[in-house]
């Protein structure tokens, strides 16, 4: 590892005008490229205090072993350079969008004498006009063959169309009319050549000129009785039609643009591009990267813009760019985008309308992608094997944690504190085993203490089943306060309850996306003592220890989470924290994090289990917010059901005038006698501001205002 200050250059010999750099490694190796408005400010920033860097940034200047730089005249110019060699270099440090796929494009030959149409991929080739990127070559395949019909273009390989004018016959497509067969010289190259002209007209958008033409001839050709010909040219423009309508409109003035959204978390980004030309949507594709550099949503934009259009020109750059953030230098990436097409480019954040609705479809295309990019991650056993022993020889463990427990605390301002418990059994998310806390030692907002609570919770009913279970072994007293087993001091938890949306599934990562979710029901459970049951009615418990405890937090969380373990005589299971800044690992009593590889697996592994185990608390703390907000005084009137109540508040317009009525005036209401009634008037007074009570001999409640009581 070396030191940057062994490397490092004198502020005077940097300069300070536009340029790009370049970090290499102690064989030469170029491990990262960059650019900067000015070289000496941007150069400064890798070579502070090894402490204030990002752990991605600090890795890169300790693998470095030298840097160097070129100045350019402007930042385009920059721009321009950086991808070029991060396209020569291919920089280990810098982020590369990686395809999981080649997309299929639909190709028209046109520096061939007789332009050819077909699906091609891979690199783009010189001569040839290019239209998607397809989600699928089948796709392509069914538009060409509606288009047939009115651009009847060669389709077929060299060695087909050498062979068929060999022998003076055409192929099946020439004699069905979808090829009009210049093999054999029934079209002149000049006349095939329009047919291509105009089929690369309507593929770019410009399809109205193309429909009104073909019926304009069809209604002339009715009119002169030629019937035959204008049934044919109806077809025609049916079969137009239906090739548009498999795109359909998605911007109404016949915007070409292309649409860029990025989804991302703290290890790996997707990006969703959607091509979009003449109104509809002409193509889709899509990236995957690791977020090896410390890089922002804007940074990411700005490299998939590079990785979009550094090879292209022309019209395959549209006239508008819309992103979900500017880079940081937009100026300079329109004018570079301009250069590339030979016309001005618009490079903008949609802010209304159909674009901003469309832009929102694109991102969820992208949160779509990073989701099923880490499903197939994770359900690989390879994979989950490998982040398993990542994480036992980072934690300096005797085994895999093939059992690993999670808990986050949630809260709204120190309102409705709860907390989460989640479990991955063999890397796989276990959601029977869930379970939720309310907080009950004390009010307001405390995570370090809210943690303790909980962990002490779960681990206490852990030690009463092993005693109920015959289990439980006569150990030395541990010096902190333990209760003794069996005596569990605290209420029942009634928000312990499962997460039953979802079987326990040991072979599929969980559907975090779109599964639907119970902790937003009442905090209630449907067994008398409010603990979920076993097949035999005995309750279920907390019979299983993990072989890992992970803490959303940092050192205060850990710390917590150690301590409660003390108290309860627990020594046997490893407590880890996984602060969410900087994705680093906290151990009890160490002073420094863990920190693990950025392409761990064991790091990745343990994000998700804390990713999901702040889903379940979050969305359970939402759901005692929303049961909070929607809560009435009259929920606490024993009897009286959600028609009666509705009853009231129609007949009095309100709760407010409810509680200034007299039992006499509530029994009005039908289906309220005057028990009920009086019910309802002792709840009400109860929850007035003013310490409000019942007038026991008149029923009347009684309101304190400034000049005394009133009736």
């Amino acid at each position: 590892m070396a030191d940057p200050s062994s490397y490092r250059p004198k502020p005077g010999q940097i300069p300070d005008s536009p340029g790009v750099y370049k970090f290499r490694d102690e064989h030469r190796r170029v491990i990262y490229v960059g650019k900067a408005k000015n070289l000496r400010q941007r150069l400064a920033n890798y070579f502070q205090d090894l402490a204030a860097l990002h752990p991605r940034t600090r890795t890169m200047v300790t693998t470095a072993a030298s840097v160097e730089w070129t100045v350019v005249s402007t930042e385009v110019e920059a721009l321009q350079l950086e991808y070029s060699w991060i396209k020569e270099f291919d920089p280990r440090f810098n982020v590369k969008y990686r395809d999981d796929k080649s997309y299929p494009y639909l190709a028209v030959t046109l520096d061939e004498e007789f332009p050819r149409v077909q699906v091609m991929r891979g690199a783009k080739k010189k001569g040839v006009r290019y239209f998607g990127p397809y989600g699928h070559a089948w796709a392509i395949r069914e538009t060409v063959d509606l288009m047939l019909r009115v651009f009847p273009v060669r389709t077929c390989s060299a060695g087909v169309f050498r062979n068929a004018a060999r022998t003076g016959r055409p192929c099946l497509l020439g004699y069905i009319g979808k090829c009009s067969a210049p093999c054999v010289g029934r079209v002149t190259p000049e006349e095939h050549r329009e047919l291509a002209d105009d089929f690369c007209d309507f593929m770019a958008g410009r399809t109205g000129t193309y429909i009104r033409r073909l019926e304009k001839d069809m209604m002339a050709a009715a009119e002169e009785m030629e019937y035959e010909r204008a049934a044919r040219l109806r077809d025609d423009v049916e079969a137009l039609k239906l090739a548009m309508e498999k795109s359909a409109v998605v911007l109404a003035d016949a915007t070409d643009a292309d649409l860029i959204a990025v989804a991302e978390d703290e290890l790996e980004a997707a990006v969703q591009i959607f091509h979009v030309r003449g109104g509809r949507v002409r193509g889709q594709r899509g990236w995957v990267t690791d977020k090896v550099e410390n890089v922002d949503t804007s940074g990411l934009v700005e490299h998939a813009l590079q990785q979009l259009y550094g090879e292209e020109t022309g019209d395959s750059v549209p006239k508008e760019v819309l992103v979900p953030a500017l880079p940081e230098d937009p100026d300079a990436v329109s004018q570079w985008l301009a250069g590339r097409r030979g016309s001005q480019v618009s490079l903008r954040i949609p802010q209304r309308g159909d674009k901003k609705d469309l832009m929102a479809t694109v991102q969820r295309n992208a949160q779509q992608a990073l989701g099923l990019h880490k499903t197939k991650r994770a359900s690989d056993l390879t994979t989950r094997s490998r982040a398993l022993e990542e994480i036992a020889e980072a934690l300096g463990l005797d085994t895999a944690p093939l059992r690993i427990e999670c808990f986050d605390i949630s809260h709204l301002q120190g309102d409705d504190v709860v907390a989460s418990m989640v479990v991955f059994e063999d890397g796989l998310a276990r959601k029977s085993e869930y379970r939720r806390f309310q907080i009950k030692g004390f009010e307001g907002q405390d995570d370090v203490r809210s943690m303790h609570e909980v962990i002490g919770r779960r681990f206490k009913r852990y030690l009463q089943e092993k005693e109920r279970t015959g289990e439980w072994e006569e150990t030395p007293a541990p010096s902190g306060p333990v209760p003794a087993p069996g005596a569990d001091t605290t209420a029942p938890d009634t928000t312990t309850a499962p997460d039953t949306t979802t079987a326990p599934d040991t072979t599929t990562a969980p559907d975090t996306t779109t599964a639907p979710d119970t902790t937003a029901a009442p905090d209630t459970a449907s067994e008398p003592d409010g603990e979920p049951r076993e097949d035999d009615g005995r309750p279920k418990r907390f019979a299983y220890p993990p072989q890992l405890v992970v803490v959303d937090g940092g050192q205060p969380q850990v710390a917590a989470a150690k301590r409660a373990l003390d108290e309860l005589g627990i020594d046997d299971i490893a407590v880890c924290g996984l602060a969410k800044r900087l994705e680093e690992v906290w151990l009890p009593e160490d002073d420094d994090p863990v920190v693990l590889p950025r392409s761990s697996e064991g790091l990745y592994l343990l994000q998700r289990v804390r990713d999901e185990a702040h889903r379940f608390a979050i969305t359970y703390q939402r759901a005692k917010r929303a049961k909070r907000i929607r809560s009435s005084p009259l929920d606490a009137v024993a009897g009286l059901g959600e028609t009666r109540k509705q009853a009231l508040i129609k007949h009095f317009g309100s709760v407010k005038k409810l509680k200034q009525a007299t039992i006499d005036e509530i029994c009005e209401v039908p289906g309220i006698g005057r028990r009920t009634a009086e019910s309802v008037a002792v709840a009400l007074a109860s929850t007035a501001p003013a310490a409000p009570a019942v007038n026991t001999a008149t029923g009347e409640i009684i309101e304190e205002n400034d000049g005394g009581s009133t009736t």
